[in-house]
């Protein structure tokens, strides 16, 4: 049956994850940034919470996908934490000037990783050439892809989502970016073995005195008494078009 991770902000997101059903849980911080590194706390708290594989992120900015010296040194320890707290994986991507894969930094990576489960996410929709990048990555021994085609949505990038998984050898391709309840039979029916969801909704702050004109963000028009988190409901409805489609395909 096709898994479904769910991309989380937090331990408690990740909780609900857990208890409607997901496979498995990528953790991150700083959703308007697309998701950064979470905290050695935040890592710590889901290694003690959490019952489902987490695979944190590894990624000290937003931004592009090249790093310097001095960032990529921070994403070694970064991956050094992981490994000693336990974590059964980790998502992490970096290319080169030229946006192919990074080899020199990805070899270091998957040789720290020793054992644990890496994923390339969503750099691999910036690089200059997917299917060239798909046979490096298989050639590193990555487990997994997260791409949305190279569009904007997996959905406008269904095309290459299909060629890509119908050329692996080696990676998992894993359909993320716009993956929701209202398309996914498309992924599934396409013969994609894992997707990503935010599965979320947003949730109003429960303070109730508010202060007017401080925002703690350079865009002052953002709410900053709203947050996205993982919505059960979706993610069990999700789950249970994964298992009725399984039943079907059987």
């Amino acid at each position: 049956m096709t898994k479904l991770e769910i991309c989380c902000y937090g331990v408690d997101c990740a909780m609900t994850a857990q208890q409607a059903g997901a496979d498995r849980v990528e953790l991150c911080a700083a959703p308007r940034e697309g998701g950064l590194t979470p905290s050695a706390g935040t890592l710590e708290a889901a290694r003690r919470e959490l019952s489902i594989p987490v695979h944190p992120i590894v990624r000290p900015r937003g931004g592009d996908f090249c790093y310097t010296a001095r960032e990529f040194e921070v994403m070694k320890s970064d991956v050094a934490l992981i490994r000693e707290l336990g974590f059964p994986g980790l998502v992490v991507g970096m290319l080169d000037e030229d946006a192919h894969i990074n080899h020199a930094q990805m070899r270091q990576i998957m040789a720290l990783c020793d054992g644990v489960s890496v994923t390339f996410h969503r750099a691999f929709d910036l690089c200059h050439s997917p299917k060239r990048a798909l046979k490096e990555l298989t050639d590193l021994g990555v487990a997994r892809i997260l791409t949305s085609g190279q569009q904007q949505s997996a959905e406008n990038g269904i095309a290459l989502l299909k060629e890509l998984n119908d050329l692996s050898e080696g990676p998992i391709i894993m359909a993320g970016a716009g993956v929701r309840l209202s398309n996914l039979q498309k992924f599934l029916d396409m013969g994609i073995r894992e997707v990503h969801s935010s599965a979320s909704h947003l949730v109003v702050s429960p303070m109730r005195y508010r202060k007017a004109g401080v925002s703690m963000c350079s865009e002052a028009e953002t709410d900053e008494f709203s947050r996205y988190c993982v919505d059960s409901d979706v993610v069990e409805a999700m789950r249970s078009v994964m298992q009725m489609n399984s039943v079907r395909v059987a």
